[in-house]
């Protein structure tokens, strides 16, 4: 471990050798002296913070409130697993969104105290690994909850209005040839009194039922799956499945929850219902929905997320033609409010870290 003692203050300008000393350093002796007489004296630990991943959160937004926490502050759009060593050999503190630190990755840095995810999931750590080498995990929770309850009801409306069939007809110039002033032929439907299944009850899904409320519907609040124990104020996920005219999901992939909405699950909803996913693609059984679809089992799904992101080697979901499935690029979390908010909470989680 490097150190550097000074006395007095430092000028880049003038000391552009000493300056680059510092650069070098993991930490300096900061001394105040006054005709050899020691005034204030301070260990200043030098900060190295590295972002791995930044085109992940848009070139549209600042990362100010990051880079105001470290001495040296690196940024890359992108990094291939290959190259993450490299970048953040000397790095105490990196921030990612996407990019994966496993165990054979961590073990190689050696100066690392602290990980920033700048999402809520972290399932892209090895957190058993990183808790034994006593380096933290810093995530954000909630930033999204506005971009993503808008997105949800952006879907449903969707779904519920039959925006892709009008679209469908006005662009085969239906509307020009129409005998009548509106074309009734796709049977839309009114929210107000329906029931608003929610699965998953945290920040997104509390959101996602407090607009379904402003919009007259009933919330009905899902027990996890397989749960003996029903909460008050709950219903069994398959009751709530049964009854609801939505189902909306905002529940964390996991071992529990993973293809939760399946061929058996399907069959329990109702054939009127709409099927909501603004959460984690793996929640679904997506032959099993293709089949649903085909098949009217189920009147529509809307859906931000699929199993493999991007889907570079396609997708069941993206090869299915018809107007009552609708797929979004992951995007109900990416407003620039939404993102602006997750570099703000992120800085202030990981300073509030550093600080202690």
């Amino acid at each position: 471990m490097k150190s550097l003692c000074t006395y007095g203050a430092l000028s880049v300008g003038k000391n552009r050798r000493l300056f680059d000393a510092y650069r070098e350093c993991d930490y300096f002796q900061l001394r105040v002296c006054y005709r050899g007489v020691i005034l204030y004296q301070k260990k200043i630990v030098m900060t190295v913070g590295v972002f791995l991943d930044r085109e992940t959160l848009g070139q549209d937004i600042s990362l100010k409130p990051l880079s105001e926490l470290f001495h040296h502050w690196n940024v890359y759009d992108n990094t291939r697993p290959e190259q993450i060593v490299e970048r953040c050999h000397n790095a105490s503190v990196v921030i990612v969104n996407k990019v994966v630190l496993d165990e054979a990755t961590l073990k190689k840095l050696p100066h690392l105290k602290f990980i920033g995810v700048a999402a809520t999931g972290i399932n892209n750590i090895d957190l058993d690994y990183a808790q034994q080498l006593g380096v933290k995990v810093i995530n954000v929770e909630g930033y999204a909850a506005p971009a993503v309850a808008q997105h949800c009801f952006n879907l449903l409306l969707q779904l519920a209005g039959r925006s892709r069939d009008y679209g469908e007809f006005i662009a085969d110039q239906g509307w020009q040839r129409s005998t009548y002033f509106c074309h009734l032929d796709y049977p839309m439907m009114e929210l107000s009194g329906k029931k608003f299944g929610v699965v998953g009850y945290g920040s997104l899904g509390k959101a996602s039922a407090h607009i379904a409320q402003a919009f007259g519907m009933e919330v009905i609040i899902s027990e996890r799956p397989n749960s003996k124990n029903i909460r008050a104020g709950r219903h069994s996920f398959e009751d709530c499945l049964a009854q609801s005219d939505v189902v909306s999901l905002h529940c964390p992939l996991n071992d529990s929850s993973t293809e939760m909405i399946n061929a058996s699950t399907l069959a329990t909803m109702k054939s009127s219902a709409l099927l909501i996913n603004t959460s984690r693609g793996g929640l679904i059984d997506e032959q099993a929905l293709i089949s649903a679809l085909k098949n009217r089992q189920i009147a529509g799904a809307a859906l931000d997320v699929l199993s493999k992101e991007p889907p570079v080697n396609g997708n069941v979901l993206l090869e299915y033609d018809d107007t009552n499935l609708i797929i979004t690029p992951h995007i109900a979390w990416a407003t620039v409010e939404a993102r602006t908010r997750c570099v703000v909470m992120l800085a202030n989680n990981i300073n509030k870290e550093l600080s202690a």
